[in-house]
């Protein structure tokens, strides 16, 4: 079976400007490279959920897709504004379409509100660059999106947001000191999203660009002593990005394997999609709103 994907770009307008403007590669687009690497042969459609003018195709549905895929995001999930809105409504219409999710970040964030549970502005501040020692929870270790992932492990992650509360009928797969909510699966309407408040489809260069694109806020919370320390920090993320066996590198900023070794690194999705679908049959065309979190407005985002 082909699988067909829809990827969920959270970031606005305004948001990819930013990260065109540092170099940074666009969310979908790195999203779309993990999935062919890991799904060569799919069907990939991109959608940027939070413009006004987004539309699916004539003719297609979200039933159309075995799967949405979410990126992360620069906005922040508890402001009312229709950018935010627009992306809650399309995973509530997902929830009650039975269509399943996987995503990062932002990911976690939307299936949390869309179900209704609640986020917040994390009172341990921005975590940014490599979250250290996620470990996880008796149920992660045991749950199929973590077949063969080391018990505690690192990962590349930017973000300033995280779960408050979870809705009912989610289970905490992963945690670790900076956040208390590192990866749950979320059902509503008897639809799964599976979701990690890190980004396994980032890279080295990932981060150091990122780096260079938020450096004023990193400076000013004090994450570097100078402008010179972020320089040299972003200098060896580049070239473990050219090598990542770099030992220099590798020693100073304390890379784990978990981080040089890709198919560690993206697991999660590997497993989420062996997991998920797996034998999975398209469900038939279903335009009722779910309950769960409230009603959502399916005219807007189809």
């Amino acid at each position: 079976m082909t699988y067909r994907f829809l990827i969920v770009d959270g970031y606005d307008l305004d948001g990819r400007a930013k990260l065109d403007s540092a170099g940074c590669t666009p969310a979908s687009e790195l999203y779309e490279r993990m999935v062919l690497e890991a799904l060569p042969g799919c069907e990939i459609l991109s959608l940027h959920a939070a413009d006004a003018d987004a539309r699916l195709p004539a003719g297609l549905d979200l039933t159309a897709f075995d799967a949405l895929l979410w990126t992360g995001s620069s906005l922040t999930i508890y402001d009312n504004v229709p950018e935010v809105t627009r992306q809650i409504d399309l995973a509530r219409a997902a929830f009650a379409a039975g269509v399943p999710s996987f995503g990062s970040c932002w990911a976690l964030q939307i299936a949390t509100v869309a179900a209704g549970g609640s986020c917040r502005l994390n009172p341990n501040g921005r975590e940014f660059g490599i979250t250290r020692k996620v470990r996880l929870t008796l149920e992660g270790a045991s749950h199929p999106l973590y077949k063969g992932k080391p018990p505690a492990f690192d990962a590349f992650t930017s973000h300033f947001d995280d779960v408050e509360s979870l809705p009912s009928h989610s289970v905490v797969l992963a945690t670790n000191e900076a956040t208390q909510v590192q990866a749950a699966v979320i059902t509503c309407s008897g639809t799964s999203f599976w979701a990690v408040q890190y980004h396994p489809e980032y890279d080295f260069r990932e981060i150091a660009a990122l780096a260079r694109l938020r450096a004023e806020g990193l400076l000013a919370e004090g994450r570097f002593d100078s402008r010179q320390d972020l320089d040299r920090w972003v200098t060896d993320l580049d070239s473990l990005h050219e090598d990542p066996e770099r030992l220099g590198p590798r020693w100073r900023l304390g890379i784990s394997r978990d981080l040089v070794d890709v198919a560690i690194r993206r697991l999660e999705f590997r497993n989420w999609a062996d997991s998920v679908l797996s034998g999975r049959q398209r469900p038939a065309p279903k335009r009722t709103a779910t309950k769960c979190g409230g009603a959502a407005e399916l005219e807007n985002i189809l």
